[in-house]
Parts: C-alpha cells; structure tokens; sequence
C-alpha cells in the first residue's frame, strides 16, 4: 500500500509560513518540520523553493478567485456595486489580520518579484488571470452606461487592482483601515461613478 503524498500537507505548512514570515525568511527546513514530514520529501515533489513557492501562490489565487466569483456573481446587483462589493468582502479579510497582512500576490510582488523571474513571471501570469473577471463586471458597466467608456475595461480592471494593492500596502505599513477607506471614498468613485 503507498503511502499519501505529502504534496498537500507541505504547501499548506508553505502557505502557513509565508504568510507569517515572508517568502526570504521561511527556509525548507522549517516548511518540512511544519507539514511533519523527512527533509527529503521536499525534493521528492518540488525542484526548488521557487517552484514550490508558484504552487503555494496558485493555491492562494484560487481562494482569491473564491471570492472574485463571490463578489462578481451577475446577481442582480449594477456592475459598480459589485466591484465594491469585493472590496468590502476584502476589507473583512483584512480586519480579520488585525491590518498586518496584506495581499499573498503583493507580498510577494514586492518581496521576489526583483530577484526571482520565475516567480516574477509566475505573479505576471497571475496579475493577468486575476483582471479578467473585474474586466468582464466593467464591461458590463460600460455596455449600461454606468461606467465610463473613456478607457478599456482592461485597463481600468488594472487601475482597480493595482490601486487596491497600493493602498493595502499602506494599511500594512499603518496598521489601519485608513488607506483603504480613502481607496473607497475617493478613488472608486472616480473610476466608477457613473457616468452623466
């Protein structure tokens, strides 16, 4: 009888620690000694710490498309309250971290994005997946009128994204809501006020 891969268990331990101490300051030995698992096991299933570090970001993107599918759900909702919508279901999030936790994809933006290129690439890639769905909701947007068609539904789902990640930057470096709150107030009404 084989035994059960480890593949699971050693991800979740990654997700666990890279979350409490970065991506640079977590080694494969205290990943290994988390999941409870031979340090051999490590090699067994990843080639190196880059590797396992994009498929700990895939399992984090795919709770975060859990919630853009939540959020986004064509329920009857205008498309700007439903992009608000995410934001609020995030902000909860946050609040839930005490203000210190950011976002895992601009974690690790900032952290490895300027030493590591495959896991820059993997981020890009990521970025890119990522607007699709706002892209889609803001075309909605711009087919009813409610949102401006000054600018392409791509590059405003950028403009929201990256925008988003600045001011969670900021409410890590503050340890405070404010950041987001000023996103919400100011930004979000400029990009998708409607349209006169």
């Amino acid at each position: 009888m084989s035994k059960p891969s480890l593949r699971p268990s050693l991800i979740a331990a990654g997700h666990d620690l890279f979350w409490q101490n970065g991506y640079a300051a977590t080694g494969v030995r205290e990943i290994v000694a988390a999941a409870g698992a031979s340090p051999g096991s490590f090699t067994n299933h990843f080639a190196s710490k880059e590797e396992f570090a994009g498929e700990v970001l895939e399992r984090y993107f795919a709770y975060v498309c859990g919630l853009v599918d939540e959020a986004l759900a064509d329920d009857g909702l205008p498309p700007a309250a439903r992009l608000r919508r995410y934001l609020d279901i995030i902000t909860g999030k946050l609040e839930e971290a005490d203000w210190a936790r950011g976002c895992m994809v601009g974690n690790f933006s900032l952290e490895t994005a300027p030493t590591s290129e495959p896991l820059r690439e993997k981020l890009a890639d990521i970025f890119t997946r990522w607007r699709q769905p706002f892209a889609a909701c803001i075309a909605q947007g711009q087919a009813s009128g409610e949102i401006t068609d000054a600018f392409s539904a791509d590059g405003l789902a950028d403009v929201l994204l990256a925008s988003w990640q600045g001011a969670m930057l900021r409410m890590k470096v503050e340890r405070d809501p404010a950041p987001l709150e000023r996103f919400k107030t100011i930004i979000f009404p400029l990009l998708f006020g409607k349209t006169s």
